[in-house]
């Protein structure tokens, strides 16, 4: 074992960031930015179907748009996150086979160096599909339980409350559920 001393490898420090829990600023842009629209989807069903006046109602579509866009912004950080190892364990042979198809004809490369680029290519795999299906499935749960609350569950109350109370429970739902371990 190598003598501890203050400074980490280049290797440990790339272990480390693909194990933490922090994202890119591409990957916040891309949650926020997908939470966004999911979020205000719901403005049309009120303003179409259940005949809402957008301009005398805009501030709790505005505010509802927002708390709702941050809390499926979390759910999807969280569900990311928990799916990116098992998708990185999953992916592990397919991701060793090919990138070692890859780099057999490169004879200039290090073992090391092999093993780092296939640390690498499976990260950005495991990193790519969890990221899209988190925002999949926090996506097509946040609009089913909208649909849900808004049509069957919230019916008899007023336009406005209905839309307010469907659209916290539901973001409000989605984000507990993915704080969950499993």
């Amino acid at each position: 074992m190598p003598p501890k001393s203050g400074k980490m490898s280049r290797e440990e420090e790339l272990l480390l960031e693909g194990f933490s829990k922090n994202d890119s600023t591409k990957s916040s842009a891309l949650f926020y930015g997908n939470a966004f629209i999911v979020s205000a989807v719901p403005v049309w069903l009120y303003w179409r179907v259940h005949s809402i006046d957008i301009t005398s109602y805009a501030v709790i579509f505005a505010i509802g748009t927002l708390v709702s866009t941050w809390l499926l912004a979390f759910a999807y950080k969280n569900t990311k996150h928990l799916l990116k190892h098992k998708v990185a364990v999953k992916r592990e042979g397919a991701v060793t086979k090919e990138m070692n198809k890859k780099l057999a004809d490169d004879k200039k490369i290090s073992k090391k160096e092999k093993d780092e680029r296939i640390l690498w290519k499976k990260n950005e795999v495991a990193e790519f599909e969890s990221t899209t299906f988190s925002i999949f499935y926090n996506n097509a749960l946040f609009l089913a339980l909208v649909i849900l609350a808004s049509f069957y569950i919230l019916s008899g109350t007023s336009p406005h409350v209905n839309y307010m109370l469907s659209i916290g429970l539901s973001s409000g739902l989605i984000a507990l559920l993915s704080t969950g371990t499993q």
